[in-house]
Order: structure tokens, then sequence, then C-alpha cells
């Protein structure tokens, strides 16, 4: 069991704006599900996209920086909350554009899921995690939320550094898949991620959290 200190900052205000904090944060509206889309931009050395034709499966995967209330930082794939009358890849093409200004044309079939239950809320985050086959564009920042403002190609053998703050619902299973992706074991049936996140009655830490990895969950 892991601890995990939220960067969220005050509850009410978290709901007062409707959303939960982005797809790496834990969610603070009393809403029993939570839908996210994330993106695995994938580039080799150029910054080019890859995966292409030319048999490229990339060196690097695009990372934005999260800024949470009181100044922290944490880094994590794009992506975030599908809205009323969304498709979840409709979300995640929005939500990639607005955090980075790239405009994704195509996405590959599911990669991964990752669900996390915080029991004494009654809420579950469900996360879809796909890759994009083709993209174009320039780097630019206009999340409308104000939390990201920075985005950059990570290599591959940099990212567990990068993602450290990031909460274990996010990096250990980009980690796991990014293993598999280097090695060409990719599942044949996508894998779902399974965490509980409870309060940590005990610490002294505000919005901290005991987070325990239920192992992977049936496909839905």
């Amino acid at each position: 069991m892991q601890r995990y200190r939220s960067p969220l900052g005050d509850c009410q205000t978290a709901e007062m704006s409707g959303r939960p904090d982005r797809a790496g944060g834990a969610p603070q509206r009393w809403n029993s599900e939570w839908r996210v889309g994330s993106g695995l931009l994938l580039a080799g050395e150029e910054r080019r996209p890859a995966g292409l034709p030319d048999g490229a499966i990339g060196t690097h995967v695009l990372l934005v920086a999260n800024r949470r209330r009181g100044g922290s930082v944490d880094w994590s794939p794009p992506g975030g909350v599908v809205d009323p009358g969304e498709t979840l890849l409709d979300a995640l093409t929005r939500e990639v554009i607005e955090e980075t200004g790239l405009q994704v044309d195509e996405w590959s079939a599911l990669c991964y899921g990752v669900r996390v239950d915080f029991p004494e809320r009654a809420m579950t985050l469900k996360v879809e995690v796909y890759r994009a086959l083709s993209w174009h564009g320039e780097m630019a920042f206009s999340d409308p939320d104000g939390i990201v403002d920075d985005a950059r190609f990570v290599a591959f053998d940099e990212v567990d550094g990068l993602v450290a703050a990031a909460p274990p619902w996010v990096r250990e299973p980009l980690g796991d898949w990014l293993l598999t992706w280097l090695t060409g074991e990719e599942d044949e049936v996508p894998p779902v991620h399974g965490f509980v996140a409870r309060r940590h009655e005990l610490s002294a830490l505000p919005k901290e959290w005991l987070v325990e990895r239920a192992g992977r969950l049936p496909s839905e």
C-alpha cells in the first residue's frame, strides 16, 4: 500500500468547477462515476509522430505538466474528463488540443484501462488510454482550466523520474505499458489496472491517500 498526497486544493472550489482534477488527480465532486480519456503520443528523436508505416516505434512520449493549487507540479499524458454529450474519443481529442495544441487524426484501439475506487466517497474513476496513430500541429497551450502550462516529449528512460509525483494509478500503468510497447508483448485483451484509494486518517498532511493496487480487473 502506498501513500499519495493529492495535489488538489480546496474541495469546495473543485466541486464548484464541476470537474475532477484532470486524469491524474483524485475526483473531488460527489459524482458516482467519472470517465476520463488519456492519450499516448509517441515520437522519435526528431519529435515527429512514431508508429507510422516506416515501422518506427518511437523513443519519446508526450507528457504535460499539471500545475496544482499551492504550486506543485506533476506530469502525466494529456487527457481529461468526458463532458456531457461527448464520446470519450471526442473528449480526448479536444483535451489534447487544449493542453498541447496538437491535433490527433486517428486513435488506436484501447491500450489499457484504469479503475480507481474511492470507497469513502462511493465514487469510481474510470480511465481509458489510447495511442495516437497520427497527429499534426505545433505545441501551444490554451488549457481553459488553467492547469497545463508545459508539455514535452520525454525519452522513455526518463519517464519514471518525471512522473514520480503523479498518482500511482497514473505512473504505474504507464510504466507497464511502455515496457510492453518496447518489447512488443502487448496483451491481446487490453488490461484494466485496479486501485483503491482511501483517506489517510492518521496523516497530518491534507489530501493524503492510502493507495492499494487491486491488480488486473476483468475488461468491461
